[in-house]
Order: structure tokens, then C-alpha cells, then sequence
């Protein structure tokens, strides 16, 4: 199957459960936005699925081919990764932190492909003009954009090439001002509608209600909802899962509906949702 596959995901840290039976799928084309509370699992379970991270039981799979049996190269060919933290003390210019992204293809591409890629993927996260600065002299925003167009840099691929590919991304909107966080999820469904799988982690559920294909709902490690936004994002379930009572409106220029808190109900509520 061509699809980035959880099939019957559980894994403990320290002897406490942290994902418990997680099944689902994303397929070439869509917008999966994962949301949940705090220490929900959200981050452990993009690690799995994009092979940082084994299970203790059951597997990820990538385009039919079991993570594990993969090597990391041939993994970053097929998926690419931006964390929730990226680590990087050395004074680098953020052109060169941008290509660090075309590592993967350094045998195959050439150089005329790799510098369209950098190009393009700094624009795209509106980095260009900081191509020259030291990247550890960036706010935090500016670096996350850096990051963005390091994993963009990733998964751009020549014109013709037909391997599905993902983009991962953990709160890629963290630290972003209001435009920004919208431009990175703007520019995640353009990627989507040309055959990429995206996986987004966020925590603004009215972001999921504008750019999600399917929102997966996590709630202390285990499934709680999934489906499309129209489906999940329901006053009921917002308030079982994450303790806060909203009412939802219909926003005529996006079709969908939006959520507006009216107030705070109990944020230690356990009670589940079937998946859809």
C-alpha cells in the first residue's frame, strides 16, 4: 500500500505507556494534523513514524516496506523530518544549515538541483534574505523557518519523479508569528495537492480546522478521534479531551467550521472517542 502506515503502535518509556495500539494511515496528498494535550504522545509518534524511534510492538510502514528494514538513507529519500527542537550550536550560515537537507541525495542529484531546492525551499518559508546570517544569531522564529526550509529542501524533488514522499512536521507553527503559522500551513496543503503526505503536530485547533484533510485526535497515548475536521472537532469532544467547553461557527470564507472557547470544564477528563 502506498501510504505512511501505523499498524497497532504501542511503546513505554520507563514503564509508563506513552502510545497504546495507535493504527492509522496517511496517504500521498493529504494533510494529517495530529493534535492532543500535552504528553498526549503526539511527538513520540511522529518519531516512530518517521523511523527515529521503534515500538515495542507493531510497526511503521512506508510505502509497503517495513521502517526497520530501511536504511537511514534510504529512509530520508522517502521522508523528511522537522522535530519539535533541532539542536545546532555551531555559528552556521543559514544557507548552508538549508542545504544540509540535500544531504540525502548527494550521490544522485547535481548541483544545478540542489541549489533550485535551497532556493526554492528558502523562499517558500521567507528565509532568503537571512541566507547570509549566522543562524544561531536568528530569533527562535527565524530559526524555525530555517528548519522548515531545511526539511523543504529534503523532500523537493526534480520534475517527473513519482516516489511518494512525507513531510513530518512537529509544531512547525511553535514559534511563529500569525502570518507565518499560516503560511506554513498554507504551504503544506500546496505540497499535499502535489502528491506529498503531510503530518503535522499542532495545537491550535482552528489551524486544524483550515488545513487539515483528517485531524487525529490523542488522548493519553491511545486514539481518541479520526477523521475529517467537519467530523472530529466537535464541541463534545474538544471538551472530553482537552477540558475546555467551545462552540463552533461557520466561517463562510473557508467553508469550514472554526472553534471559539466559552470556557474551562474539567483538563483531567479521561473519557474517549471512538475512532471514525
Amino acid at each position: 500500500m502506498v501510504a505512511l502506515i501505523a499498524d497497532s503502535l504501542s511503546v513505554s518509556l520507563s514503564s509508563r505507556p506513552v502510545l497504546t495500539d495507535i493504527s492509522m494511515d496517511i496517504k500521498p496528498g493529504e494533510v494529517m494534523v495530529i493534535i492532543g494535550p500535552n504528553g498526549a504522545g503526539k511527538s513520540t509518534l511522529l518519531r516512530i513514524l518517521s523511523g527515529e524511534m521503534h515500538p515495542d510492538t507493531g510497526s511503521a510502514i512506508i510505502n509497503g516496506t517495513d521502517i526497520r528494514a530501511l536504511s537511514a538513507s534510504e529512509l530520508a529519500c522517502q521522508r523528511s523530518l522537522m522535530p519539535q527542537h533541532a539542536s545546532l550550536t555551531f555559528p552556521f550560515k543559514v544557507k548552508d544549515v538549508v542545504a544540509m537537507g540535500r544531504e540525502p541525495f548527494r550521490h544522485e542529484s547535481d548541483f544545478e538541483a540542489d541549489n533550485t531546492a535551497i532556493a526554492w525551499s528558502m523562499a517558500a518559508t521567507d528565509v532568503t534574505a537571512l541566507a547570509a546570517r549566522s543562524y544561531t544569531r536568528l530569533s527562535g522564529g527565524e530559526q524555525q523557518r530555517v528548519q522548515l526550509a531545511r526539511v523543504l529542501a529534503q523532500s523537493w524533488r526534480q520534475a517527473g519523479t513519482t516516489t511518494p514522499r512525507y513531510l513530518l512536521l512537529d509544531e512547525p507553527t511553535a514559534s511563529l508569528d500569525l502570518a507565518h503559522q499560516h503560511a506554513t500551513l498554507h504551504l503544506a496543503k500546496e505540497l499535499a495537492q502535489q502528491g506529498v503526505g503531510v503530518v503535522a503536530v499542532v495545537h491550535d485547533l482552528n489551524l486544524a480546522a483550515l488545513y487539515a484533510d483528517r485531524v487525529a485526535v490523542l488522548s493519553h497515548g491511545q486514539l481518541a478521534a479520526l477523521g475529517s475536521p467537519e467530523d472530529v472537532l466537535l464541541p463534545e469532544m474538544i471538551q472530553e479531551v482537552f477540558g475546555l467547553e467551545v462552540r463552533r461557527i461557520f466561517d463562510d470564507g473557508s467553508s469550514r467550521h472554526l472553534v471559539l472557547p466559552t470556557g474551562h470544564t474539567n483538563a483531567n477528563s479521561t473519557t474517549r472517542f471512538a475512532a471514525q
